[in-house]
């Protein structure tokens, strides 16, 4: 990939709806938002995320290329909708149970059949952002190929939790598994989609330039994530009594650690 890869110009909307993080956000605000008795409310704002973006991706950014991920989105909270309003009381309680499950899986299948393809989701948000001059260079697809099975495996962790706590612990509602870890598996992703690009423009660079490669800086991809463990721990406390040792150790741990992690980075 060439180091002088370039960001086109446009206004700062332009730039956010480009983000592929855009298109996966009204699946990440189901997957969080769903449960015993939110179902509706869930897909009604999910459904209305994913209109917004894909009208709003085609007023500010006319001329851009219709993203599968977003046609996903109308499709699949559409179904949805239809399907609770239809649904029987069983298949309705049904899906306010697992149906956090069914979004995380669906964008597992969704990350990896993509990459199956040859054609990752990634890539067509990158190439609305970068010089076409790179477009087919094996560095610039294989950092979409890596980021896009960052993703694929975040929304896998997130559904595995869901799943866990519906069938193992009988509790759907359940801190850890509905909230922590799919919040934790998402902040992970989104800190490696915005880390991992620069590591392979400064590679390229010092290549360029007949350096050999430094390793990158992981402090500055764990920062994020380290920083999450205070209010996790602070969650703990006061949600969950029977474990507050468990909440101290989060919130003395997370504050070491991202000093640590600041220190390096």
């Amino acid at each position: 990939m060439r180091a002088e890869a370039y960001s086109k110009a446009g206004s700062p909307l332009s730039e956010f709806l480009e983000n592929p993080v855009v298109g996966m956000s009204p699946w990440i605000l189901f997957s969080l938002l769903v449960g015993p008795g939110r179902f509706e409310f869930a897909v009604g704002l999910s459904l209305a995320a994913a209109v917004v973006v894909v009208v709003l991706g085609r007023v500010v950014n006319r001329g851009t290329s219709w993203k599968l991920l977003e046609l996903a989105d109308v499709v699949f909270f559409a179904v949805m909708a239809v399907i609770g309003v239809i649904a029987s009381d069983g298949t309705l309680n049904w899906l306010e149970t697992y149906a956090g499950e069914v979004a995380n899986f669906t964008l597992t299948t969704i990350a990896f059949g993509s990459m199956a393809v040859g054609v990752p989701f990634t890539l067509q948000y990158a190439r609305e952002q970068t010089d076409p001059a790179i477009w087919h260079t094996p560095a610039f697809l294989r950092t979409n190929y890596v980021i896009t099975g960052v993703w694929g495996l975040a929304f896998l962790a997130a559904g595995l939790a869901g799943l866990f706590g519906d069938l193992i612990l009988r509790s759907p509602d359940n801190m850890w598994t509905t909230w922590i870890i799919p919040i934790l598996a998402i902040v992970a992703a989104l800190r490696f989609t915005a880390w991992y690009p620069d590591v392979v423009r400064a590679r390229a660079a010092r290549e360029a330039k007949g350096l050999s490669r430094e390793p990158p800086n992981r402090a500055s991809l764990l920062l994020p994530v380290a920083g999450l463990l205070v209010p996790i721990g602070i969650a703990v406390l006061v949600f969950d009594a029977n474990v507050w040792w468990l909440g101290v150790a989060l919130i003395v741990g997370g504050g070491l650690l991202t000093k640590a992690l600041h220190a390096r980075s």
